[in-house]
This record gives structure tokens, C-alpha cells and sequence, in this order.
């Protein structure tokens, strides 16, 4: 009887690879069956951002985009200078690997499950083709006047205010613990900081649980070290 495709969809790995090899191992992850999703944020602070990205190739994953990948995207362009983090990964980076970064998107659908994947969130209210890219890549809160903003401590997280479906799944705002809300998942739990790399494993079809509920799905692998 062929397996079941499952989803996999992890945290930001800022070049962690190993603890990646170590989450997959973890679910049970088999390769060209099950699906890899990552929430961006794949490369810069990490010790292997080439091996994570030739993973993600060799695994067949779709990486959102996050603000690193932009970033590094943008300094290669020239419309941005880059600091020594991220030229330090650029001077690293293969052909091969920054046309893998070129072709991110910012967010992914994913009809099956009644989710969406995108790197820091969405504006409540606001279409996701109709949210601004910024915010897409980098935003945390929405403050006092209702804009949406990259604080990571003022204003109200996001996705307490953001009423689905779809249910979205983010990363960007490195926290001790997921967040949990009744339309969003946050699974960025800080691995290259010398946390936790965080997964959320979905059963072909399988929508994802609301609230706290969430939890049941997320498996996680505790970092090596920080960076």
C-alpha cells in the first residue's frame, strides 16, 4: 500500500542544518513522499547555509521567502548594502544557490490542508496579494494606530487580531514557545539563538487544529548550540 503524503512545514532555520537532518529524522520524513515546506529565513547567523540550501534542493522543498533571502536578493541586486552576515553568506553562495533564493515566493497555499504559509504574517483585514511585501517578510505586531509593524515587544501580536480561514502558519518573530491563535500558528522557537527548530507535521488532507490545539502537530528538536 503506497504511504500517505504528509506536510512538513519548519521554522526558521537560519543555516541550521543539522538540526533540520535531526527534525526529519524525528517525524519520520520520507523523502519524494512527504512534502517540505519551509517558512523562510533559511540562510544567514547559522553555521551551513550552502548544506541547508542543498538539502532543501535535494529534498524537493518550497522555501518561502523570509527577510534574509530578501535581503541577500537585494544586496546581489545592488539596491541594498549588505552587512558582514549576510556578505559573508553572499561570497559563499553558488549560482545554483541564489537561483533557488530567486525563486521564493512570498507565501504558499496550501488548499489541502486550509492553510497558508507566509514568512512573518499578514495584515488582519487585508487580502494576502493586496498585503504589502514588507510586511509579508518582516512584521511582528500591529501598534496602537492599527499599522503593522516590526516591534517585537509594543502592540498586539498579529495574530491575535487576524480572523481566517485560511489558517496561517508563520516563522520570523523567535519566541520561547510557538504562539497559538485561533487562526495562526507561529513555529519560529529560535534554533540558531540555542532554542528549538520547530515543525508542524499535517496528514494528507488534514487541516490544521485552531488554538492551542495546534500543539498536537508540531514536533521539535532542540538546537546544537547557538550561533
Amino acid at each position: 500500500m503506497p504511504k500517505r503524503r504528509r506536510t512538513l512545514i519548519v521554522g526558521d532555520v537560519h543555516g541550521c542544518r543539522d538540526e533540520v537532518e535531526a527534525l526529519l529524522e524525528a517525524v519520520g520524513f520520507v523523502p519524494h513522499v512527504d512534502r517540505l515546506v519551509f517558512v523562510g529565513d533559511l540562510v544567514v547567523r547559522g553555521p551551513d547555509p550552502r548544506g541547508t540550501l542543498a538539502l532543501a534542493r535535494r529534498l524537493d522543498a518550497t522555501i518561502v521567502r523570509g527577510n534574509h533571502e530578501q535581503k541577500l536578493l537585494a544586496g546581489k541586486a545592488g539596491t541594498t548594502r549588505l552587512g558582514p552576515d549576510h556578505q559573508r553568506v553572499a561570497d559563499l553562495l553558488s549560482q545554483e544557490d541564489w537561483r533557488t533564493l530567486a525563486a521564493t515566493p512570498l507565501w504558499l497555499d496550501l488548499p489541502e490542508h486550509e492553510a497558508k504559509v507566509v514568512h512573518a504574517g499578514v495584515v488582519p483585514g487585508l487580502d494576502v496579494p493586496s498585503t504589502p511585501h514588507e510586511a509579508l517578510l518582516r512584521m511582528r505586531t500591529i501598534d496602537r494606530n492599527g499599522r503593522w509593524s516590526d516591534d517585537r515587544d509594543g502592540g498586539t501580536l498579529w495574530g491575535s487580531l487576524y480572523t481566517g480561514p485560511p489558517h496561517v502558519i508563520f516563522g520570523h518573530n523567535a519566541r520561547d514557545e510557538p504562539q497559538f491563535h485561533p487562526w495562526a500558528t507561529g513555529i519560529d522557537t529560535g534554533c540558531v539563538y540555542g532554542r528549538r527548530l520547530t515543525g508542524m507535521l499535517l496528514g494528507e488532507r488534514e487541516s490544521v487544529p485552531r488554538g492551542v490545539a495546534a500543539r498536537t502537530k508540531l514536533v521539535s528538536v532542540p538546537a546544537k548550540k547557538a550561533a
